[in-house]
């Protein structure tokens, strides 16, 4: 079972990303802002990662190069989403290492398929 880590500081995000991922046999676990986000990804394994552009404390692109900079963790897969959807929104979240980057909201479908797409996980 893939393991997904989705870092968001609203509650109803989390909920949301959590019952399309595990109703289509994903594993979720949540982190409610950046930095424990970034605590639960270097002690846990995860598959891929969910990140909120937008969260207090310590925003997602900063979560996303700390990730990056770790080797043991480095190359896992990561989906950055955030309301803001200017080119350099997308740009910033491609330099920070994002694979993909989506504006909110985001269909179920899409977040399915794109979550599947990058943990190499085949449709059931």
């Amino acid at each position: 079972m893939k393991r997904i880590l989705v870092i968001d500081d609203a509650a109803t995000v989390r909920m949301y990303y959590r019952q399309v991922l595990e109703a289509q046999g994903f594993a979720v676990d949540e982190a409610g802002n950046g930095y424990e986000g970034l605590e639960k990804a270097l002690i846990g394994t995860f598959d891929l990662y969910i990140i909120d552009v937008n969260m207090p404390k310590m925003d997602g692109y900063t979560v996303l190069r700390s990730i990056r900079r770790e080797p043991s963790i480095g190359a896992t897969p990561a989906l950055m989403i955030s309301t803001e959807g200017q080119a350099r929104d997308t740009a910033a979240a491609y330099a920070a290492g994002a694979n993909l980057y989506f504006q909110k909201p985001v269909r179920p479908d899409a977040l399915v398929l794109y979550v599947r797409l990058l943990t190499g996980e085949n449709p059931p």
